[in-house]
């Protein structure tokens, strides 16, 4: 991998790991967010959906992260 000189490594980890946390928390919130929801409404479907729609945005902001890295190199 091919790193600006400018930039330290501890730098770039630290680059890394706050776009995991990010998509990492993309992923899990709405269920929780959805899950609340459902004890608070008595219902049992909007945690599920939760998850779902935040393993979609999760997706979704991975491929936009991996076409920005494939622009950049270009």
């Amino acid at each position: 991998m091919v790193r600006d000189s400018d930039v330290s490594p501890v730098g770039d980890a630290m680059v890394w790991v706050s776009r995991i946390m990010a998509i990492g928390l993309t992923m899990f919130l709405p269920g929780v967010a959805g899950g609340w929801l459902d004890a608070r409404l008595g219902t049992n479907f909007i945690g599920p959906l939760g998850f779902v729609v935040g393993l979609g945005l999760a997706i979704y902001s991975l491929w936009r992260l991996a076409t920005r890295r494939r622009r950049a190199r270009s």
